[in-house]
C-alpha cells in the first residue's frame, strides 16, 4: 500500500479552518494531523511532509496579525522551520497563515495591512494564475476562491518591490480586480525553493462543487477548484519528500 504523505496542521488560539483544511487536504491524498502549537516542538516534524498554517486570527489577532503566533512558533521551534524547508519540505499559509509565514520571513518581504477600505470583507474573487507554483499546477489560467480577510491588503516597503516578484514569478496569484489595495494585486507569494506557499484566498472553502454561490456552476463537475489546489499539491509534495533530520 502506497505511503500517504503527511501534513502537520498547526493550531493557535483562535485558528479556526483547521478542521476544513485537514478534510481538504484528506480528500486529496494527504494523512493529517492537527496539533496545539503549545505541544509543538522539532520531533513533531519527523515523517512529515507538510506543514500549515490554517486560517483563522491567531492569538485574535492582536498587536497585528500572525505577530504573536511567530513569537510563539520560533520560541518552540527556533529555526526549525527553515531547516524542515531546506530538507524538502513544504510550508502552506492560508489566510491568517500566509500573514504568520510573512512574519516569520518564510516568504518574500512585505507585510499584510488592513484593507483599503477599512473593512473586514467576505466574498469570492477572481484569481489569476501568473506563474508555476506548487499548488497551481491542475489550475487553470483564471479561478475563483473565497476570500474573508480585514488584514489581507499586501505591502512592499518600495511598490517596485512587488511588481519585481510578479517579474521573478514569486507572486504566482493576483486578484483579477482590486479588492483590497494588495500592491500589484497580489494575491499569494511563494519562496525561492518554490516549497513555501502563502495566500490569502480560502481553497479549503471550495473544495465541493456545491460549494459555489452558483447551483450550475461547471455543470456535472464533482469538484470545486479547492479541491484542485490540493490535488495539485499532494502531486508536488508526494514527487519530494523531505529527507530526516539528521540524529
Amino acid at each position: 500500500m502506497e505511503k500517504r504523505p503527511h501534513a502537520l496542521l498547526l493550531k493557535y488560539p483562535g485558528t479556526n479552518c483547521d478542521a476544513e483544511t485537514a478534510r481538504a487536504l484528506e480528500a486529496t491524498g494527504f494523512a493529517t494531523t492537527i496539533l496545539p502549537v503549545s505541544r509543538l516542538d522539532r520531533d513533531h516534524l519527523e515523517g512529515v511532509s507538510l506543514v500549515v498554517f490554517s486560517g483563522g486570527f491567531s492569538y485574535g489577532d492582536y498587536i497585528m496579525s500572525g505577530r504573536v503566533a511567530r513569537l510563539i512558533t520560533e520560541q518552540r521551534i527556533a529555526s526549525a522551520l527553515e531547516e524542515f524547508r531546506d530538507r524538502g519540505g513544504y510550508l502552506l499559509g492560508i489566510c491568517n497563515g500566509f500573514q504568520i509565514l510573512t512574519q516569520m520571513g518564510l516568504l518574500p518581504a512585505g507585510s499584510l495591512v488592513h484593507n483599503t477600505s477599512g473593512r473586514f470583507i467576505c466574498r469570492w474573487a477572481g484569481l489569476d494564475k501568473r506563474s508555476d507554483a506548487a499548488p497551481l499546477s491542475f489550475l487553470p489560467d483564471h479561478f475563483e476562491l473565497p476570500v474573508a480577510h480585514a488584514e489581507g491588503r499586501f505591502v512592499t516597503a518600495d511598490p517596485a518591490d512587488a511588481e519585481r516578484y510578479l517579474a521573478e514569478g514569486l507572486a504566482p496569484l493576483t486578484y483579477t480586480d482590486d479588492i483590497n489595495g494588495s500592491f500589484a494585486g497580489i494575491a499569494g507569494l511563494q519562496d525561492k525553493t518554490g516549497r513555501v506557499f502563502g495566500l490569502m484566498p480560502h481553497p479549503e472553502r471550495f473544495l465541493h462543487r456545491a460549494d459555489h454561490y452558483d447551483p450550475d456552476w461547471d455543470g456535472d463537475a464533482q469538484w470545486g477548484w479547492g479541491y484542485h489546489f490540493f490535488r495539485s499539491l499532494h502531486a508536488a509534495v508526494s514527487a519530494s519528500s523531505p529527507v530526516p533530520c539528521p540524529a
